[in-house]
């Protein structure tokens, strides 16, 4: 696997269609920290970390959903393996005029658009959400 972000995002895209309440993912700590910023804006309920059925360590996902219908509406990929995209602190895109988030690596971590821009830190939009 290339691109484990966007597999991650593949498959919450992919559950949420089939309006599954969960969803496994293999564990990485890049995973979990994209994670803890799609928990901290209200995307998800939650993730707990355990071991597959494999015996490798894996996510599962809590997700959330709003009347029926999932809250997260569009879940993009921005910076791929063939194209990273660095942006600085006032170049960091806002998704749907601040709606939306964007998700970023940054030198002090990930974080969500806001928090960056906050802190005046540029880096890696790794995915958008709206």
């Amino acid at each position: 696997m290339n691109d484990p972000i966007a597999d991650m995002l593949t498959r919450i895209r992919n559950s949420q269609m089939r309006g599954k309440s969960t969803v496994m993912t293999p564990a990485s700590k890049l995973r979990v920290w994209v994670l803890d910023v799609l928990a901290d804006e209200g995307y998800i309920r939650g993730y707990e970390t355990m071991t597959g059925a494999d015996g490798h360590p894996a996510i599962e996902i809590s997700l959330k959903y709003y009347e029926g219908e999932p809250v997260i509406r569009e879940l993009k990929r921005v910076s791929k393996p063939g194209r990273r995209v660095y942006m600085g602190s006032n170049d960091i895109p806002q998704v749907r005029q601040g709606l939306g988030v964007s998700i970023v690596s940054t030198s002090k971590g990930v974080m969500s658009d806001a928090s960056a821009r906050s802190q005046n830190i540029g880096g890696e939009v790794l995915c958008t959400v709206f």
